[in-house]
Parts: C-alpha cells; structure tokens; sequence
C-alpha cells in the first residue's frame, strides 16, 4: 500500500485553516467557507475539517490572543498560516489527539497551504503552546470576554440584557448544538417517526413540550434518515418550531411570510394550512428563494415564491389583505451562535442599530398588508432587546391599529420562556434546550388610518 505523504489529518486542518481564513479575511460566512474547502474532497475527510473549522471559530478569541504571544511579530503572519496556528491551538487544547500528532500534521498542513517556509515557525510555535498552554490560557481567562470566546461588545450587550444569565447564555453558545428533527404531523406522529429511527439504529428523543419535535442523540448524515427524502422530516431546532403554531393559519387563510428563506418555517406552515395553503413567501436574496423552492420539492408542497423586499409591498402583494403574516426578521443572530459561532467574529457593535431599523421598516411596511382582526408574528433568533420588544415596541407606538394579541400565554410557549411587555424570549441552552428565539404575537384592531 503506498504511503500517504501528508501526515493523518493534515488535509483536514488545511482545508479548515482555509475556512477560518475565508471567514477573518473576507468576511465569508463558515457555511459558506466550508462549502467552497470540502467540494471535491473525500466524504470521510468533511467531517472533520467541519469540525476543526468550527470549533476552531468557536473559540478563536481565547485561542488566537495564546498564539500571538509566541510569535514575534504576529501580524506579519499570512492569514491562513496564522489560521492553521490557532486551528492547531484548538486541536492541542479541545481534541483527544495527542499533541505531538496534531503539531505533526499542522507542520505538513502549511505544506498544503503552499507555505513550506512558514512549516518551522509552525512547529516551534505550537510545540512552544504544548508547554505552555497553562500558563498562557491562564492569563487570558482572567478576562472574561476572552476566556468565553465572545467580542467584549457583545459579551455587555448580553450582561445588560441578561445580568443573571449572562454565564449560561456565554457557555451555551459555546456547546455543541443538538440536531433536531420537525416531523410532519399530518402524515405521521413523532412516536412513529422515533419507531422508525429505532428501526435505523438511530438513537433519539421526543422533545416533550412540543409535538413534532425530535432530538437525536448523536447527529446523523440527512440521507440517512427514515423519509428524509421525501418530506416526512426536517431538520430544524425546537424553537424555531414555535412559529408556526403561534401564527395560527388555518386552511383557506391568505398567509404572508416575509424574510422566509431558507425556507424552514415555510414548510410548518405548509404543513399545518395542508391542501388549503394560501402562502405567499418572500425573500430578498433570490439564491436563497432559490433554497426555500427546493426544500417545499422535498416536503411536496407548494407556495408563491416572490424575490422581493418585504419593504416595498407593490412589487409582491396584489392588494388582498393578508389574514396571517408571520416576519421572521432578518437580525444578528446572536441566539444561534451555537450552531454559527463564526457569528461572533463576523458580527459588529454597529450593526445592531442598522438591523433595527431594517426590522421596523420592515414590520411597518407589511403591518399595512394586514386584514381587520388578523394576526401578525413577528421573529427573531436573536437575544438582544434592541431587535426584538423594542422593535416591536416602536411599532406599536408607531401603528394604532397594532395591539398586543389577546388570549396567547407566551409565557408557558416553551419551558424557561420569558416573558417580556412586549413577546416572549427564550434563551440559547436553558430551560428548554433550544436556541435563542423571540416572538411576538400582535393583531389588527382596527383599518390602518
């Protein structure tokens, strides 16, 4: 058998270090990155520069401050030789490798990197980390941004919001997301659909507070889950299956959703309107309306894919008023971070107020399309108050004909939900296990004046 001549596992941290770089440099995101470093490359291999990639992501801002210290002069590293130093650091300091293996393979990866002159800084840097990892990692956790892994912006953003959960919130965008399952309840139930994982050898759990969702107990390649292809499940976290129930969309109802791609909450609410889906679906991205009309193929169902922006109603609405409308704004994502944790090094302080205001023009601009006694949603996977009870709060103050909807107990939506003046948040990693979600329930009491 020939010999391979790279190191076992260097390929993969090459290709991961890549993607770090694509993210630090070029302000690509990780999926992205990833999609672009793993074609082409053997389906054993993605896994791991999957996981090296991002756990290397998750925490960079503990790690790279670590590796700076034994370099000279780091900003005149490369970008993908400095990547592949703190990809390494992350593999030496999280992985069951042993390190003499991992700083092996980091040597070859610069290799592949095209950067052979930078493979003796690489091997002296990382042995140098090995010994002195504790001491280094030491003098970083006194600060607390640091050792969690999060921008310090972001990190009082949280505090200020969350004084008494700003621990959990950190450490729960620090842990590996569970994978979760939305079963199709109007073609099967979640204890038949866990009967034939059990079938598959597929280990998994029903998530109790709410009926059609799954947990599996070890993730699992899509395709290899019972009616996968054919639309009997879908993979998407708990929280996010609130949505749908909470817009309450009935048969023969003319439903709105806007900022709906890549298409998850779409097909809910296809499922629970089933053959009297009136939906209309709108994006500004046509590459991702592009995603929502592949995944309504897989599930079989069918809506109006409009690529438009929900700020500008006269290019998608045809002047019938909407009974449900369901926003699911576009916003930082700092609930999700768990699952993008290249979301904290991608995501600006100064964002945060351009979303804002991007969700309240949004929201007014389809408030307009609502019928008399119809229901509007408004969604966010975000955990700061400025994109969700003070946008909505700004909406109220600004449309009259808005209220608060009565008779919907927020409250008890999921375990550990918070209940704020305006919706309801829950946190990433609490009581109910899912990712950072806030909703808000309003309805139209009155004709717009």
């Amino acid at each position: 058998m020939a010999r391979t001549p790279w190191a076992p596992g260097a390929p993969a941290l090459a290709a991961a270090a890549a993607v770090v770089d694509a993210v630090l440099a070029r302000g690509e995101s990780a999926d992205a990155a990833l999609a672009t470093q793993v074609a082409g490359k053997p389906t054993a291999q993605r896994p791991a520069v999957r996981a090296i990639a991002l756990g290397t992501l998750r925490w960079y801002l503990r790690l790279a401050p670590a590796v700076d210290a034994l370099v000279t002069r780091p900003a005149a590293l490369s970008g993908p030789v400095r990547a592949l130093l703190v990809a390494g650091a992350h593999q030496i300091e999280y992985s069951r490798n042993a390190a003499e293996l991992t700083v092996h393979a980091c040597v070859d990866a610069a290799r592949l990197l095209a950067a052979p002159r930078a493979a003796g800084l690489v091997n002296a840097v990382l042995r140098r980390f090995v010994s002195e990892r504790t001491v280094l990692l030491a003098r970083i956790d006194t600060d607390l941004p640091a050792r969690m892994a999060h921008p310090p912006w972001l990190v009082e953003r949280i505090r200020a919001a969350w004084p008494e959960q700003i621990e959990a919130v950190l450490a729960a965008n620090n842990a590996r997301a569970p994978m979760t399952l939305r079963v199709d309840l109007s073609r099967t139930t979640a204890d038949e659909y866990l009967s034939r994982l059990a079938a598959a050898s597929i280990d998994a759990q029903r998530i109790q507070w709410i009926d059609s969702a799954i947990t599996l107990n070890r993730p699992s390649a899509v395709e290899l889950l019972p009616g996968f292809t054919e639309g009997i499940v879908s993979v998407q976290d708990a929280g996010a299956q609130l949505a749908a129930p909470l817009l309450d969309a009935r048969p023969g109802m003319h439903v709105l959703e806007v900022c709906a791609a890549p298409g998850g909450k779409t097909g809910h609410l296809l499922e629970l309107l089933g053959g009297g889906a009136d939906l209309t679906a709108v994006d500004i991205d046509a590459s991702r309306v592009e995603l929502i009309s592949r995944n309504l193929l897989r599930l079989r169902r069918t809506a109006r894919l409009c690529v438009a922006d929900a700020r500008q109603p006269e290019t998608y609405w045809d002047g019938r008023p909407y009974e449900r409308i369901l926003i699911d704004a576009p916003c930082s994502s700092t609930g999700v971070i768990r699952r993008h944790p290249d979301i904290k090094l991608l995501r600006r302080a100064a964002d945060i107020p351009a979303l804002a205001g991007a969700q309240l023009a949004i929201a007014r601009a389809v408030v307009r399309q609502l019928a008399p006694g119809g229901r509007l949603v408004y969604s966010t996977c975000s955990v700061l108050p400025e994109e969700n009870e003070q946008v909505v709060a700004a909406l109220l103050g600004a449309e009259p004909s808005l209220t608060q909807a009565s008779g919907i107990a927020l409250a008890g939506i999921a375990p550990g939900a918070l209940e704020r003046a305006q919706g309801v948040q829950l946190l990433p990693g609490a009581e109910a296990g899912s990712d950072g979600f806030y909703y808000a329930c309003l309805e139209k009491t009155t004709t717009a004046a």
